[in-house]
C-alpha cells in the first residue's frame, strides 16, 4: 500500500489538522493501492505562513545558490526516474514506456530548462535614466492536473525555485504518488525549510483555500476551465496574479497538398495520446471534403495498431482513464456523438470486450462529425477523434477557430509557407506545423478561454517574476 497521510510543511513530513482520507485507486485494476489525507484551509494556512517567512531568505539567495540546489533535484530526479515512472503508471494508468520515456523525462525537462534560463538571466537592465529590475512575486500557490502529474507539477515548482519564490503544491488528490516522491527529492536536495510546502486535498477545499488566502502572491492553475474560473474569482479578492492554462480543443487541419496518410495516422496517434487525456490534444481532425473516404480509411488503420493492454507491459501503448467518473464522461459523449449523428469509424461505447475491469476505453473515430455537434465543441479527454470536412482553406480556418478554448492547433501541408500561413490565422497560443516535435524551451499556453499564462522556457521562468523600475540610478 502506498499511503500519503502527512504532508511537507516547513521543511519537515506533518499530520494533517484533520484525518480525512480518500482512496487511492489504480485505474488499471480498480484496487486501492493506498490512501491520502485531504488538507484543510487551516494547512494551507500553516504552509502558507512557513513559505513567508522562508521567503524573505530565500528571494535573496544568488543565483549560485539557487542552480547548485536545482542540480541536485536533477541529480535525485534522474536518479529516481524508473520510480517516478512506475508511480505515474500506478496512479493514473500510463503505459509504463510512455511514463518513462514521456511522462517522467518531460517532467525532468522543466527542471533542466530552469537551470539554463537561471544561469544566463539578467535580473536587472539599464533603461532610460535608470534600471528596470526582476523580482520573484513571492509566495506561490500550484494547483495541478492529474493527467501529467510530474509533467505539469515540474513546469511549476522548477521556475518558481529559479526565480527565488516560495512554494505551496497542490497536487491532483487522485495521483499523489509522484508529488510526494518530488517532494522527497526536493527535501532531500536541500531546499531550505519553508521555501517547498505539498498540501494534499480536493479543490474545492485546499485549492480554494490557496486560491484566496491572504499571504499568497500568485497562483499558478492547471485544470478546467470551469475550476480555474473559480480560482480567478477566489484569487481577486486579494488582487493576486492568477497564471492559468486551462481546457483545449485542438483543430488539425489537413491540407490537400499534405500526405493524407501520413498525417492523418500522426493525428490519430496523437489524438489518443496518454488515453487522449491530454489538454492540447488534436480532437478534432478537419479534412478536406474531397478527401473524405481515404482519411476515414487511414483512420480506421491507424486505430488497429493501438495496442489496449495492462499499464504494466512494456508493449502496451494505451492504458485505461485514469477514474470513473473519467470514464462516464468519456462514454455519455461517445453516446451523443453516435445520437446526434456522427459516422461511427472505429471504436464506440463502452469497455473493450477483452477487459472485465478497469476504466478503459474504445479508441474511438468518428466522421461527418458537424461543428454544433458537442464532440466538436466539449472538450473529452479521452480516445475520441472527431473528423469534420471542410470546402476551402478560409473555411477549415474558421471552423478551427471556432471554439472558446484556443491552447493549440495543428497544421499539415507539404508547403511549408502554406502551413505557416494559416498557423498565424489560428487564434491558439500554440500550432504544431507538419508533426513538429517538443521544444521546452518554447513557450506554452492559451488564448480565450484556454488560459491566460505561459510556461516553458524564458516564458514560464518570467511568469514569476516581478518588475521593478529604479530610476536616477546610476545619478547623472
Amino acid at each position: 500500500m502506498h499511503d500519503v497521510h502527512e504532508f511537507y510543511i516547513d521543511g519537515r513530513w506533518t499530520a494533517p489538522d484533520e484525518p480525512r482520507r480518500l482512496p487511492i485507486i489504480n485505474p488499471a485494476t480498480e484496487e486501492e493501492i493506498g490512501r491520502v489525507s485531504l488538507g484543510t484551509a487551516a494547512d494551507v494556512d500553516r504552509a502558507a505562513r512557513a513559505a513567508r517567512r522562508a521567503f524573505a531568505s530565500w528571494s535573496e539567495t544568488s543565483r549560485e545558490e539557487r542552480l547548485a540546489i536545482l542540480g541536485r533535484i536533477v541529480e535525485g530526479f534522474r536518479a529516481r526516474l524508473p520510480e517516478l515512472a512506475r508511480l505515474m503508471t500506478m496512479e493514473m494508468g500510463a503505459p509504463i514506456t510512455f511514463s518513462t520515456e514521456r511522462q517522467a523525462t518531460v517532467a525532468l525537462f522543466h527542471f533542466e530548462e530552469a537551470v539554463r534560463v537561471l544561469a544566463r538571466y539578467e535580473f536587472e537592465r539599464p533603461e532610460g535614466v535608470g534600471i528596470v529590475r526582476r523580482e520573484p512575486i513571492g509566495v506561490c500557490g500550484l494547483i495541478t492536473p492529474w493527467n501529467w502529474p510530474l509533467n505539469q507539477v515540474a513546469s511549476k515548482v522548477a521556475p518558481a525555485l529559479a526565480t527565488g519564490c516560495t512554494i505551496i503544491l497542490k497536487p491532483s488528490e487522485i495521483a499523489p504518488l509522484s508529488a510526494r516522491a518530488l517532494a522527497e527529492i526536493i527535501h532531500e536536495a536541500g531546499v531550505p525549510a519553508g521555501v517547498f510546502n505539498l498540501v494534499n486535498g480536493d479543490g474545492p477545499t485546499v485549492g480554494e483555500a490557496i486560491a484566496s488566502h491572504p499571504e499568497i502572491d500568485m497562483v499558478s492553475f492547471t485544470g478546467s476551465t470551469g475550476a480555474g474560473i473559480r480560482v480567478a474569482k477566489l484569487a481577486a479578492d486579494t488582487v493576486k496574479r492568477v497564471a492559468q492554462e486551462l481546457g483545449g480543443k485542438s483543430a488539425n487541419i489537413i491540407l490537400p497538398d499534405a500526405d493524407l496518410a501520413k498525417a492523418v495516422v500522426a493525428g490519430v496517434h496523437a489524438c489518443n495520446t496518454n488515453g487522449g487525456q491530454n489538454c492540447q490534444s488534436p480532437t478534432r481532425m478537419l479534412v478536406h471534403r474531397s478527401q473524405r473516404d481515404a482519411a476515414v480509411e487511414a483512420a480506421r488503420g491507424a486505430i488497429g495498431t493501438i495496442r489496449l493492454g495492462d499499464p504494466t507491459d512494456p508493449a502496451t501503448t494505451m492504458g485505461p482513464l485514469v477514474s470513473q467518473s473519467q470514464f462516464d464522461k468519456v462514454q455519455a459523449l461517445i453516446a451523443s456523438g453516435i445520437e446526434e449523428g456522427a459516422t461511427l469509424v472505429a471504436g464506440g461505447p463502452g469497455r473493450p470486450s477483452e477487459f472485465n475491469r478497469g476504466y478503459y476505453v474504445r479508441p474511438t473515430v468518428f466522421a461527418d462529425v458537424t461543428p454544433d455537434m458537442r464532440i466538436a465543441r466539449e472538450e473529452i479527454f479521452g480516445p475520441v477523434l472527431s473528423m469534420i470536412s471542410y470546402d476551402s482553406e478560409d473555411e477549415a480556418i474558421e471552423i478551427a477557430n471556432a471554439t472558446p478554448f484556443g491552447l493549440a492547433g495543428f497544421v499539415q501541408s507539404k508547403d511549408p509557407d502554406r502551413a505557416r500561413r494559416v498557423a498565424n490565422r489560428i487564434r491558439a497560443g500554440r500550432v504544431y506545423l507538419n508533426g513538429a516535435g517538443f521544444d521546452r524551451s518554447l513557450p506554452f499556453g492559451g488564448y480565450k478561454q484556454s488560459g491566460n499564462g505561459r510556461e516553458f522556457g524564458i516564458f514560464g521562468f518570467e511568469e514569476y517574476l516581478e518588475v521593478k523600475a529604479i530610476l536616477g540610478y546610476p545619478a547623472a
